[in-house]
């Protein structure tokens, strides 16, 4: 009798594992909002015990992981124009929306008291300004004590959708960094010390004295650093808040039929923000049953997430742009 009771529970623990297995997502790619998706993840599962098992591993990665199909998803903060898609028989369709922020190690400045205008941050990241007390950094910053240090150079070491969208804005605000470097996941440093993922950028900045990076705004706040504050494509300075965000994102020109391309970087209006950028999904032509999986996962995220997006410091898609990509949804995926 104990062994047959022993042979029912083993029966029952392996469908039951089945069947947890059969609803397993699995995706990867951009750090930027791994901690949003974490975080809905974790909702999701409590809430109807599937689980969505997301690896942060860069834009890049994320990329070539769903080309190849090892993952259900593929996470980009890089848009894939239409022409790239079709090639890789790949749908694809906004997440969330956030923010890059410059941020700094610095003792004695505090957090939104430097300012640095986007022509001197792209002169840093390209070894043209060496040295905290610069004479171009200093002109914004009367009063501020800068220190007569190098400034320790921060960047991705793998390919990045935050670097794309970071190398944008720098390419849009420097002639001398779009003729040097232009735009990428990853480009030709001039110089700095290689982070991997938002994370390790957001980890070297912290321990590295006179250091200062680029990351998204939660790992900023994450690590409890100091950002600078920026200027706007109209002149104006502006702080990393969400209301800034949300200025800049309101320009935002997604259509189904361009598979939802957009850059966010650099956006008119006084208050916008000059670093925002959009995360993506893509998901293959040729799995229809597993997309509508990771459609309902992220149908949930759009009707239940907008507060753990708002609590991590992200920006949830406008109710008009979520109503834009369920119909993308209901167009595609069949």
């Amino acid at each position: 009798m104990l062994k047959k009771l022993a042979l029912v529970a083993l029966v029952t623990a392996v469908s039951v594992s089945s069947s947890f297995a059969a609803d397993k997502i699995n995706g990867a790619g951009a750090s930027f909002p791994a901690p949003l998706y974490y975080d809905w993840a974790y909702s999701y599962k409590k809430d109807t015990k599937n689980r969505v098992n997301y690896q942060s591993i860069g834009s890049g990665g994320g990329i070539k992981q769903i080309t190849k199909r090892v993952v259900n998803f593929g996470a980009s903060d890089k848009p894939l124009n239409s022409k790239k898609l079709a090639k890789a028989k790949l749908f694809q369709f906004p997440a969330a929306i956030g923010s890059i922020v410059i941020a700094f190690n610095v003792k004695g400045i505090a957090d939104e008291t430097l300012k640095l205008s986007n022509d001197v941050v792209a002169d840093i990241f390209a070894g043209v300004i060496t040295k905290w007390n610069d004479p171009k950094i200093a002109a914004t910053n009367s009063g501020v004590k800068l220190p007569n240090e190098k400034i320790i150079v921060v960047r991705r070491s793998d390919g990045s959708g935050t670097t794309y969208n970071f190398t944008y804005y720098l390419s849009g605000s420097s002639e001398n960094w779009k003729n040097s470097y232009g735009v990428g996941k990853a480009v030709d440093w001039a110089v700095g010390i290689g982070g991997k993922g938002n994370e390790g950028v957001a980890n070297l900045v912290k321990q590295t004295p006179y250091s200062i990076g680029y990351m998204e705004h939660a790992y900023k706040e994450k690590n409890h650093l100091s950002a600078a504050i920026l200027k706007t494509a109209n002149g104006k300075w502006v702080t990393a808040t969400e209301e800034n965000f949300k200025a800049a994102a309101k320009y935002a020109s997604w259509t189904k039929e361009d598979n939802f391309y957009a850059m966010l970087a650099l956006q008119p209006g006084d208050n916008s923000y000059p670093i925002v950028a959009a995360t993506f999904i893509l998901l293959p032509y040729e799995k229809p049953a597993m997309n509508k999986k990771v459609i309902a996962f992220f149908d949930y995220a759009f009707k239940n997430g907008d507060k753990s997006a708002k609590k991590l410091g992200y920006i949830s898609l406008p109710e008009a742009t979520k109503k834009m990509v369920r119909e993308y949804w209901a167009a595609n995926i069949k």
